[in-house]
């Protein structure tokens, strides 16, 4: 099994139906597979801010991160998805400091909402979409939509905890 990272782009935020639970939407870079991940309502909320480039009055726990790892004189440099074990995702928040690179363990939701605020990149380790991922290779955007709201109203975040 290889861990070269799959590169992943953040579509958005999403609400999974009927629960009303928020989810991390990323897609596959060039590819058909989408990687739903459950998240927190704060960290739903502060992802779709960065997204939609709104800046808060008062800096959100996020926006401090950033500024914090700012004025210690690091960047923020990747987020890379590593593991889904028992259902729980896991995530590497890279940042690079003095030329070299700290990798700390955090978990998806907040290292997406840095990256959100960053521009950092986000990669998933192949055998978590390999696991997780929902292929979608129908062309039409619309069509795409429709057949991923379809999945989300029949599955739960116990279906992605199966190694089957």
């Amino acid at each position: 099994m290889s861990n070269e990272s799959i590169p992943v782009e953040l579509v958005g935020v999403r609400i999974e139906l009927p629960t009303n639970t928020p989810i991390a939407l990323l897609r596959e870079v060039g590819g058909t597979r989408f990687l739903p991940i459950w998240i927190g309502a704060n960290e739903a909320t502060a992802i779709a801010l960065a997204l939609e480039g709104v800046e808060p009055q008062r800096p959100m726990t996020h926006d401090l991160l950033r500024e914090l790892t700012t004025a210690l004189g690091a960047r923020v440099d990747r987020v890379v998805v590593t593991e889904l074990r028992d259902g729980i995702y896991y995530a590497d928040l890279v940042l690079v400091r003095d030329g070299g690179e700290i990798t700390i363990s955090a978990r998806p939701s907040d290292s997406i909402a840095l990256a959100a605020r960053t521009s950092a990149p986000i990669f998933v380790f192949p055998a978590v979409l390999d696991e997780a991922g929902v292929e979608i290779r129908d062309e039409d955007e619309e069509d795409e939509v429709a057949r991923f709201r379809s999945f989300l109203q029949d599955v739960t975040p116990e279906d992605f905890g199966s190694a089957g």
